[in-house]
C-alpha cells in the first residue's frame, strides 16, 4: 500500500485538479518552453493573487515542484493534502531557504512567492528580499510567472468593489529565465538589499510582459469584467456619473453617428472637446469606427491649430457649439475653416441619431468583448491616437501612439505605484496632453476604476473641494498646479488621496515640503515625454528618492550618451513598447517617420545612480555655451525659484551677434536686483558664467495648456526686449 500511497500522492494534482480546473476556469498555459530552457537549477516566481495559486501551477507546471508558502494557507483543509505529500515549505521557517537552496543545487525546481501573501491591490505587494537570496546562493535562474484570473474569484482578498465570479478565464504566463547577476564585491546585507531590489524588478516587468494587451476599445470593454457593468466608471463636472454599460452604450451610438458622416478615406479625427464626458466619448466612439483620433490642443492659437491639421492631413474636426461659444474659439473655427478643414459640431451629430441608433448602441455595449468590437481592426500595433508636442523648444509636431503603446504605458504605470480596483482619479490635466489622456482617462477605464473629468486644471479653490467630494485616490499636476491646489486648500480636502503625482516640470522643495506639512501627503515626482505616452520613471511608495523622477518604469531600456561640454550628467535615450511609432513632420504630411535605431533621444540630461534613480538636470537646448563652457539655465532658474518660490520665473538664453549667448531672467518679481542674485548663486555651487546678464519684469511668465513654461515664447520677449542689449 505504501507504493499506492506514494503513487497518489504525485499523480493527484495532475489527474483530478487539472481537468477540472481546465474545465470550469478554461485554463490557458502559455510560455512553458522558457521553464524547459532555464537549466537544471530553477527558482520559479509568480504573483500571489490568491490563496489557491499553488494548487494552480502545481496542477500545470511538470515536474515535482517544491514550494515555499504562508502555513496559514497550507494547512487550511483542502490544501493538506499538498502539505502531508512535501510539495510546500513554510516560507517563514528559518530552515526552508537552506532546504530550497540544497533542493535547487539537486535539480528540483522550487517556487516561491515574494509577496509573502496574497495581493490586495491588483499590482504588486511588498517583495521580500529571500527568494532573491535563495537564487543568488544556489546560482539559480529565475523564472517569472504571471497569474491573471484568479484574483476575480472568491479565493482572492482584492477590494470588494471587484466583481467577484465563482470560475473567473485563468491565464499563466511562463516568461523567459532571469539571471540575477549580483556583483562578486558586493557582500552582506547589502548583497541582500540587492538581491531584492532585482527581484522586486524582474517581478515587475512580468506583470507588465504578461499583460494581453489589444486595443483600446477592447481593452475598455474588458475591464468591464473586472467591475462590472453596472458600476459607475465615469464622471464629469455635471455630476452625472456614468456606468460602464452607460458609458459604452454612448461611444457606441456616436461611433454609428460618425460612420455616417466621416468620409470613407479619414483616417485620422481631429477631437477639439475640453475634458469631460462628451470628450471621453468622442475618443472612444473614433476607435470604434477604426480610425486615429487626433487630440487638438484648443489653447495654442488658430495658426497652430490650423497648421497641426494640415500637418496630420485632418479633414474634419469634432467639438461643441457651447464650447466653442464659451472659449471664444470663432477665429480658431474660423482658421480651420479656411483651410478646407472640415468642422462637426457634436450636438448636431447626435440630434440626427434616431430611436433605432440609439437602440442599436445600447444592444452592441451589452454584447461579449469579441462581439461588440467585430469587424474591428485588433491589431495592437497601429495607430491608436495622435498627440502634439507641447512646443516649449519650438514648434509642434505629431507624434503617432499605437494601441500597444498606451496600453502597456497605463499599466507601467499602474503597477509601478500599486494603483488598483479601489482606487479613484481625479483628472483635470487636459486630454489634448499625454499626461492627463493616459493617466487621466485610459488608465483608470483600463483598471475598471472610477476616474473624474475637471474641464481645467486652473481652478485653484475649486479643484480642492471636488477632490474632498469626489473621494479622489489619485491627483495628477504639474509643480504649479499643486503648489496653488495646496495653498487654496483645506487641511481636510486631500483626506482620501493615496497619490499625488507631479510631472511636467520639477517639483520645487517648497511645493513638497506644503503638501507634507499640511496634508501628510507625499508627492511622487514622475518624468515623461509625449513620444513615451508619458511615462518614463516616477517615484512610487516603494522606491522614493527626493529630488529625483524616480526610476525607469518596466520594460523600459535605458542609454546615457556623453554630451560634450557637460562632466556630470549624459543625454537620455530610451526605448520600450511604450515608445511611439514616430513623428508626422511638416516636411512629409501625414507621414509616419519611426525613430532612427528604435531608440528615443529625449534630449534631457540627466545622472543615473547605482540603484537606477534619475535626476534630470536640464535639457540640452536649456543649455547655454558661455566662455567655452556648458551652462545649466534649469540650475539658474531652480535658485531663482528658491528666494520666491510663489511667483514664477524663466531663465533663457538669447543669443546676440556682438556678444554671443546672453542668459536672460524674466520674472514675475519686481524685487530682483542682478547683484542680489550673486551670492544665492555662489552659494549653490555656480560659477560667474552663470550670472544673468538682464532681468526682465513681466506680469505673468508664458505657460502652455499643460502648466509648463513656454520657453519659446519666453525667448521670444527676451530677444525682443530693449533691456537686451544688441
Amino acid at each position: 500500500m505504501a507504493w499506492l500511497s506514494s503513487l497518489s500522492r504525485r499523480v493527484h494534482p495532475f489527474c483530478l485538479v487539472r481537468p477540472l480546473l481546465r474545465l470550469f476556469c478554461r485554463v490557458r498555459v502559455s510560455g512553458l518552453e522558457n521553464l524547459a530552457a532555464a537549466g537544471n537549477r530553477v527558482l520559479i516566481v509568480a504573483n500571489h493573487v490568491s490563496v489557491w495559486d499553488a494548487v494552480l501551477l502545481s496542477a500545470f507546471l511538470p515536474g515535482q515542484i517544491l514550494f515555499a508558502m504562508p502555513a496559514t494557507i497550507a494547512t487550511r483543509r483542502w490544501l493538506k493534502p499538498y502539505w502531508r505529500s512535501g510539495h510546500t515549505l513554510d516560507q517563514r521557517h528559518p530552515i526552508t531557504a537552506k532546504v530550497m537552496v540544497d533542493a535547487i543545487k539537486a535539480g528540483r525546481p522550487c517556487m516561491a512567492f515574494p509577496e509573502g501573501r496574497v495581493g490586495r491591490t491588483g499590482g504588486l505587494m511588498k517583495i521580500y528580499e529571500g527568494p532573491g537570496m535563495i537564487a543568488d546562493k544556489a546560482g539559480a535562474a529565475i523564472v517569472p510567472i504571471r497569474i491573471d484570473g484568479p484574483q476575480y474569484s472568491h479565493f482572492s482578498e482584492l477590494d470588494g468593489r471587484i466583481r467577484k465570479r465563482l470560475f473567473p478565464k485563468i491565464t499563466l504566463t511562463v516568461l523567459p529565465a532571469v539571471k540575477l547577476n549580483l556583483p562578486a564585491e558586493v557582500k552582506g546585507h547589502q548583497r541582500r538589499r540587492l538581491a531584492g531590489s532585482r527581484l522586486h524588478d524582474i517581478m515587475e516587468a512580468a506583470l507588465v510582459a504578461g499583460i494581453p494587451v489589444s486595443t483600446l476599445l477592447r481593452q475598455m470593454l474588458a475591464s468591464r469584467a473586472v467591475r462590472g457593468g453596472g458600476n459607475a466608471i465615469i464622471e464629469d463636472a455635471a455630476r452625472q456619473p456614468l456606468s460602464h454599460n452607460v458609458f459604452a452604450a454612448k461611444v457606441f451610438t456616436l461611433a454609428g453617428a460618425l460612420a455616417r458622416v466621416l468620409g470613407s478615406g479619414e483616417k485620422i479625427v481631429g477631437i477639439m472637446i475640453p475634458n469631460g464626458i462628451p470628450n471621453a466619448t468622442a475618443i472612444f466612439a473614433v476607435q470604434a469606427t477604426d480610425r486615429v483620433g487626433a487630440m487638438i490642443n484648443f489653447s495654442s492659437g488658430p495658426r497652430t491649430v490650423a497648421q497641426t491639421c494640415r500637418v496630420a492631413k485632418i479633414a474634419s474636426v469634432v467639438t461643441l457649439r457651447a464650447f466653442v461659444a464659451a472659449q471664444h474659439l470663432e477665429p480658431v473655427i474660423e482658421a480651420l475653416m479656411q483651410n478646407a478643414i472640415r468642422v462637426l459640431y457634436l450636438e448636431d451629430i447626435l440630434a440626427g441619431v434616431t430611436r433605432w441608433g440609439r437602440l442599436a448602441g445600447w444592444l452592441r455595449a451589452r454584447l461579449p468583448v469579441g462581439l461588440a468590437a467585430h469587424g474591428l481592426s485588433d491589431d495592437a500595433d497601429r495607430p491608436a491616437v495622435l498627440l502634439f508636442t507641447s512646443g516649449t523648444e519650438g514648434a509642434p509636431k505629431g507624434v503617432m501612439l499605437s494601441h500597444r503603446n498606451i496600453i502597456t504605458n497605463a499599466f507601467q504605470f499602474g503597477i509601478a505605484i500599486g494603483f488598483g480596483a479601489g482606487d479613484s482619479v481625479f483628472a483635470c490635466l487636459p486630454l489634448f496632453h499625454s499626461f492627463g489622456l493616459t493617466l487621466g482617462l485610459f488608465a483608470p477605464l483600463f483598471y475598471g476604476t472610477r476616474t473624474f473629468l475637471y474641464p481645467s486644471p486652473l481652478r485653484y479653490h475649486d479643484i480642492p473641494e471636488l477632490v474632498y467630494d469626489t473621494g479622489a485616490t489619485l491627483l495628477l499636476g504639474t509643480d504649479t498646479f499643486l503648489g496653488n491646489y495646496a495653498r487654496n486648500a483645506a487641511p481636510h480636502d486631500f483626506y482620501f488621496l493615496r497619490f499625488a503625482i507631479g510631472g511636467a516640470e520639477k517639483i520645487k522643495p517648497e511645493t513638497r515640503r506644503l503638501w507634507a506639512e499640511k496634508f501628510g501627503v507625499r508627492l511622487f515626482e514622475g518624468y515623461g515625454t509625449t513620444e513615451t505616452a508619458p511615462v518614463i520613471s516616477v517615484n512610487t511608495p516603494l522606491h522614493y528618492k527626493p529630488g529625483s523622477v524616480g526610476r525607469a518604469v518596466s520594460c523600459l531600456d535605458v542609454k546615457l550618451l556623453p554630451v560634450e561640454g557637460i562632466k556630470d550628467g549624459c543625454e537620455l535615450l530610451v526605448r520600450g513598447p511604450n515608445l511611439m511609432l514616430g513623428y508626422i513632420k511638416a516636411d512629409q504630411p501625414g507621414v509616419i517617420q519611426p525613430v532612427k535605431d528604435g531608440w528615443y533621444n529625449t534630449g534631457d540630461v540627466v545622472s543615473l545612480d547605482e540603484t537606477g534613480f534619475i535626476t534630470i538636470l536640464g535639457r540640452t537646448k536649456r543649455f547655454a555655451k558661455i566662455g567655452g563652457e556648458m551652462v545649466s539655465l534649469g540650475a539658474i532658474e531652480a535658485v531663482v525659484s528658491s528666494l520666491r518660490p510663489d511667483l514664477r520665473h524663466a531663465v533663457v538664453s538669447v543669443q546676440r551677434t556682438r556678444k554671443g549667448e546672453v542668459i536672460v531672467l524674466l520674472t514675475e518679481s519686481g524685487e530682483f536686483e542682478l547683484s542680489h542674485l550673486h551670492a544665492p548663486l555662489r552659494a549653490a555651487g555656480l560659477t560667474k558664467l552663470s550670472f544673468p546678464r538682464h532681468i526682465i519684469k513681466v506680469a505673468q511668465i508664458p505657460l502652455l495648456g499643460s502648466g509648463k513654461t513656454d520657453y519659446a515664447a519666453a525667448e521670444q520677449i527676451a530677444y525682443d526686449s530693449e533691456n537686451v542689449a544688441g
